[in-house]
């Protein structure tokens, strides 16, 4: 049975902190997002764009401060929130003993979808993997299993998409494929949340950026030069 269908147009973190034992993670976060948003979320190692992007996928709850997806939080919607979000992160969850149809198949069939045979078609067009679609997912290239776990994060349409170093193991090639169908899911509505590393593409598909540094958010300003430049501005009048 497919779950119900939930509507929201924005995302919003509310002074959300996050700490683990002692550690912070997060220290009064706020960043909201609404649909057609692509937010690059930039940051050193350790900054907390991983976490931000586990309690945004509803993998990690909040030690202070809440998230709201449209005017509810995640435990006020339900379980049936995360049909509406699509993570793909470090774990591509891929099976390698299966091929990479079949991998579709079972994604598509866990969110319980209706046509699983054409959208999997269309996922391994996207993937440009349609020839490759019967052969197991162990014997793929690095980059050859990222487009494949970001289709399995696309398989259901989600409203909500959240992205960790999409553009890693990828090739020029790939990448600016990546980079367009960020952009035609931008078009379509959806809320696009990715941290990167990559200035590149992330100045080429985002529509804002904000810099995570010590577990604090930190916009970046629109133009004056390159997203890197703006970027390392950022940092420097931070850290005055």
């Amino acid at each position: 049975m497919s779950a119900s269908v939930i509507d929201f147009e924005s995302v919003q973190v509310e002074d959300v902190s996050r700490r683990f034992g002692r550690r912070r993670a997060l220290s009064h976060v706020s960043v909201t997002a609404h649909a057609g948003d692509v937010i690059a979320l930039l940051g050193p190692n350790g900054a907390g764009k991983s976490t931000l992007l586990a309690i945004l996928s509803t993998l990690l709850s909040v030690s202070a401060g809440r998230v709201c997806y449209g005017t509810r939080t995640a435990a006020e919607h339900g379980d049936d929130l995360r049909a509406q979000i699509g993570l793909l992160g470090h774990d591509m969850f891929l099976y390698g003993d299966l091929t990479a149809r079949e991998n579709l198949t079972f994604f598509a069939t866990l969110y319980g979808l209706d046509q699983v045979a054409s959208r999997v078609d269309a996922a391994l067009d996207y993937a440009r993997l349609r020839d490759r679609g019967d052969d197991r997912v162990a014997g793929f290239s690095r980059g050859m299993r990222q487009r494949l776990a970001l289709e399995r994060a696309l398989i259901h349409t989600p409203t909500l998409v959240l992205l960790d170093e999409p553009f890693t193991g990828l090739d020029e090639e790939s990448a600016g494929v990546l980079a367009q169908r960020l952009d035609a899911l931008r078009l379509s509505g959806a809320i696009i949340i990715m941290a990167t590393h990559d200035f590149e593409y992330a100045d080429r598909v985002a529509t804002r950026a904000v810099c995570l540094s010590d577990g604090r958010v930190q916009p970046i300003e629109a133009g004056g030069g390159t997203l890197r430049d703006r970027y390392r501005r950022t940092l420097q009048a931070g850290r005055s």
